[in-house]
C-alpha cells in the first residue's frame, strides 16, 4: 500500500478520490496517476477532445515593485537570461532560472498582470525558487500563493469549453493571460500548458477550485487525466522536465533551450548577460557545446526508461550519453524518448544504440516534438 501520511494535498484531492483516482506521492503532494480509464485512454482522449489536469501542486510566486510590474520584470532580469522588460501586459513567456554555473536551477512561466508579475514554477522546487529569487531581489514584495489552486484543459476542445464560461477567452492567443469571470469565480488564465495541445491553465482561489473542475467536467467533453497521461504527453511534445531532461547539470545551451534566450539578452545584445552563469551561457551560445538534448526513436515497441546509458557502436566502446525521459507514446503506437548525446552525433537520423538489461537495442536520434504541437497563435 503507498503510503501518503507525509504528503500534502491539494483543494481538488477530495474530487480526485470521488473520481476513483489512483493516488501517489509526488513532489510532496498526493497526486492522481490516473483515473479509471487508465494512462492511454487519458492521453488519447486529450488528443481528441480535453483533458482536465490539476497542476495545484505547482508553485505560484506573486512578485511586485513599488513602481509597477514593468519595474518587476526589469528586475527579474537579474537571475533569468530572459527578455522579460520586453513582456507586454497581458502575455506570457517560458522562462529559466540558472545559477552560477550555468545550469538551469528551474523552469518557469512568468505573466505580465496589470499590477504585478506571477511566476508558475515546478512543484519540487517552488520554496528554493521562492527563497532564491527573494534573496537576490530584496526590493521586490515576493509572496508564495498559498490559497490559490491550478487547473489546466488541454485539448481541441478546451476553447469551446472555457469559452461556455467566459467567452472572452476564446480571442486569447498562446501565451496571452487575462483575469477572467468564470462563473462568479475571477481567475488568472494563461493559453497555455504542458501537453503540445491548444488549452489553458486557470489559476483560481483554493476554495473555489472544486466547483469549477465539477463545472467543466459537466461537458461531454472533457475528461480528468492524471500525470501519468500528462508525463506522456509531454514527452510527445518534446518538452523538458526538470529533474529528468534539464537541471544544475545542463545548460540551457545543450538543453536545446537557445529560443529562450532572447537575442536582447545574448552576446551584443542591448541587455546582454546580467543573469547568473552569463559567462558560460553566452559562450556555448556563441562557439556551441560538447552534448545536446536530442529526440529518440527505439526499434521495436519497447519503451527506452530514463537513465539507460547510450552508446555509439552495438559493441565495445565507451558510453557517450543516457535517456533522460522516455516511455510509449500513445499517440504514435510506438515508443519515444529523450536524452543527451555528443553534439557530433545529435544530428537527426544517427543511428545509435540503448543497452536495456544487458543488451543494445538501435535508438535512433529525431527532431522534436515527436507529435506537432496545436497552440493557437
Amino acid at each position: 500500500m503507498i503510503d501518503l501520511s507525509d504528503c500534502r494535498t491539494t483543494p481538488l484531492t477530495a474530487l480526485h478520490e470521488r473520481l476513483g483516482a489512483k493516488i501517489v506521492p509526488f513532489a510532496g503532494y498526493a497526486m492522481p496517476l490516473n483515473y479509471p480509464p487508465g494512462i492511454l485512454k487519458e492521453h488519447l482522449h486529450c488528443r481528441a477532445r480535453a483533458g482536465l489536469f490539476d497542476v495545484s501542486h505547482m508553485g505560484q510566486i506573486s512578485v511586485v515593485s513599488p513602481d509597477g510590474p514593468k519595474a518587476a520584470l526589469a528586475a527579474l532580469e537579474r537571475v533569468m537570461p530572459v527578455d522579460l522588460a520586453g513582456l507586454a501586459e497581458g502575455r506570457q513567456r517560458y522562462g529559466l532560472l540558472t545559477d552560477p554555473a550555468g545550469g538551469i536551477r528551474d523552469d518557469l512561466m512568468a505573466a505580465h498582470l496589470p499590477d504585478r508579475v506571477l511566476l508558475v514554477v515546478n512543484a519540487a522546487n517552488k520554496s528554493r525558487d521562492f527563497a532564491h529569487v527573494a534573496t537576490a531581489l530584496p526590493k521586490l514584495r515576493v509572496k508564495m500563493l498559498e490559497d490559490r489552486a491550478l487547473i489546466a484543459l488541454q485539448g481541441p476542445e478546451a476553447e469551446r469549453v472555457l469559452a461556455g464560461l467566459a467567452p472572452e477567452a476564446a480571442a486569447m492567443r498562446f501565451m496571452d493571460v487575462r483575469v477572467l469571470d468564470l462563473g462568479g469565480t475571477e481567475a488568472i488564465v494563461s493559453r497555455s500548458g504542458y501537453t503540445g495541445e491548444d488549452g489553458y491553465e486557470i489559476s483560481v482561489p483554493a476554495d473555489a477550485a472544486e466547483a469549477l473542475a465539477e463545472r467543466l467536467l459537466a461537458d461531454e467533453a472533457v475528461e480528468p487525466v492524471g500525470l501519468g497521461a500528462r508525463d506522456t504527453l509531454r514527452l510527445e511534445a518534446g518538452l523538458c522536465l526538470h529533474g529528468n531532461d534539464i537541471g544544475p547539470d545542463t545548460t540551457p545551451v545543450e538543453a536545446g533551450l537557445t529560443w529562450a534566450i532572447q537575442k536582447v539578452r545574448r552576446s551584443g545584445g542591448a541587455r546582454e548577460g546580467g543573469f547568473p552563469g552569463a559567462r558560460r551561457i553566452l559562450a556555448e551560445l556563441a562557439e556551441g557545446t560538447r552534448r545536446l538534448r536530442v529526440g529518440l526513436l527505439p526499434e521495436g515497441r519497447a519503451p527506452v526508461r530514463g537513465h539507460t546509458p547510450l552508446y555509439a557502436a552495438e559493441t565495445g566502446g565507451a558510453k557517450i550519453g543516457e535517456v533522460t525521459s522516455g516511455g510509449f507514446g500513445p499517440s504514435l503506437g510506438r515508443p519515444v524518448a529523450m536524452g543527451y548525446v555528443p553534439a557530433e552525433l545529435a544530428e537527426p537520423g544517427t543511428t545509435l544504440w540503448a543497452e536495456v538489461r544487458g543488451k543494445r537495442l538501435p535508438i535512433t536520434t529525431a527532431a522534436t516534438p515527436f507529435v506537432p504541437n496545436t497552440y493557437k497563435r
